[in-house]
């Protein structure tokens, strides 16, 4: 039976949108002759125009007064004006009428036995008075939000004035909150209330859909398109064709992201991001759109590179990195200035990896120390909660337990390494492009 309702109900869908498209076709055709359109621009216009004086609902065009609906799909708008769509219905628990009934332009036509503005309500119920109440009752416990009554475990919301303001599975939802101030209308009558929230129609934006759009939803969805092809870079809201930003820093006025598409995200600039510090590009540069225009003498993204420094930026940031992915250990430990590591409070080590607080006893810290021949540190170092601190004077002693000698690395005309590589643990680890035990071999491409 329900097979059969469902198919007869798509039938006449079908057979309304033909004969709508039919009549459109054959009041064209009276309106023009020779491919002229035989009424006036004015006429044609007041003909597409819809009562908020939208023209073809915002979803297409006029032509002689005939609406051409704009679609993706067959039958996704459709209506002499371009109003309908089925995808706006009301919904019950998250399904579109239900799922006990099917859409037709904006409203729901319920299968048998189910009744409701979204077919909520069953008309015979086999359930327990006790059962009903259970599906009824909220994650608090309470039926129906006390704001209306159980009916066969759906709950049908106290609605005297007969606005429909109480809704939800659990009349949950007050729309009274959607209420237009000034015309006590519902979002203005421009758009629908999804519990307290307003949806609005094509050509209106605001809170309670107040505000009218002179542009159409697709130019404004183009004029809210970033480089990258995101609305608002994913970063905004478009709100007839200008991007809103997500402001995500309440100190200043204009925040830490802005540009007319959201595009630029000052965040970038920050060596380590903190959304109360003004410290953009380590303090020696200006951040334009998230990317560093460094003052004289530095360099680098964050320019936090002097260009003193013998070394180039990416070895330098290599030798801050060590072990961890991040130069000095990531956001919060520290930065990296020519190879070296400037940790910040609470943090020390070669790499600013070790944490000034300690939360294990002298014993513990000791046993974790210890090298292969039981000797703390290998003897060139000193244990601090359970890591060796290598002796600073002795610069070229590292490793986990301080056993490595960085002396023992090979040497090329009197340079470590030939210059070309750092070492590491008595081996030279050689940059891109060279090779050999003291990296003195170019195996990259000539210039």
């Amino acid at each position: 039976m329900h097979a059969v309702t469902l198919v007869n109900s798509v039938l006449v869908s079908l057979l309304l949108i033909l004969l709508s498209a039919v009549q459109g076709s054959l009041q064209q055709s009276l309106r023009q002759v020779g491919g002229e359109c035989k009424i006036s621009p004015v006429s044609s216009l007041r003909r597409c125009r819809t009562p908020d004086g939208l023209i073809c609902s915002g979803r297409g065009e006029c032509e002689c007064g005939i609406c051409i609906c704009q679609v993706t799909e067959r039958g996704t708008f459709y209506g002499p004006r371009c109003e309908c769509h089925d995808w706006i219905c009301p919904t019950y628990d998250g399904k579109t009428c239900g799922d006990h009934g099917i859409c037709k332009c904006g409203k729901c036509f319920c299968d048998e036995n189910w009744f409701g503005e979204s077919c909520q309500y069953q008309e015979e119920c086999s359930l327990s008075s006790k059962t009903s109440k259970d599906l009824c009752r909220t994650a608090q416990g309470v039926v129906c939000s006390n704001a209306g009554t159980c009916h066969c475990g759906s709950c049908m919301c106290h609605n005297p004035d007969g606005k429909s303001l109480i809704s939800g599975r659990y009349c949950e939802c007050d729309d009274s909150e959607c209420l237009d101030e000034d015309s006590g209308e519902v979002c203005g009558g421009h758009g629908k209330c999804y519990c307290g929230n307003c949806y609005c129609s094509a050509g209106w934006h605001g809170d309670k859909c107040e505000f009218q759009c002179d542009i159409s939803p697709w130019e404004s969805k183009r004029r809210c398109t970033s480089p990258d092809g995101k609305i608002c870079s994913n970063r905004g809201t478009c709100v007839c064709g200008e991007c809103t930003c997500y402001d995500v820093d309440p100190s200043g006025d204009w925040g830490d992201i802005h540009g007319e598409t959201c595009e630029c995200d000052e965040r970038s600039c920050h060596a380590m991001y903190d959304r109360y510090s003004d410290d953009f590009c380590s303090g020696h540069g200006q951040c334009n759109c998230g990317r560093c225009d460094c003052k004289e003498g530095w360099a680098g993204k964050k320019c936090d590179h002097p260009l003193s420094c013998s070394l180039s930026v990416e070895a330098s940031q290599k030798r801050c990195r060590g072990t961890s992915s991040l130069p000095c250990f990531g956001r919060g430990h520290g930065f990296c200035s020519c190879g070296r590591c400037i940790c910040n409070d609470g943090w020390f080590g070669k790499h600013c990896q070790f944490p000034r607080s300690c939360d294990m006893t002298d014993a513990q810290s000791k046993s974790l120390c210890e090298a292969a021949d039981g000797v703390i540190c290998s003897g060139k170092g000193s244990c601090h909660c359970g890591h060796c601190i290598c002796s600073p004077q002795e610069w070229y002693i590292s490793g986990e337990f301080c056993e490595c000698d960085d002396r023992e690395c090979d040497k090329h005309d009197g340079l470590v390494c030939t210059g070309n590589g750092v070492c590491n643990c008595g081996n030279c680890d050689c940059w891109d492009g060279w090779t050999g035990n003291a990296c003195e071999i170019w195996v990259g491409e000539e210039n």
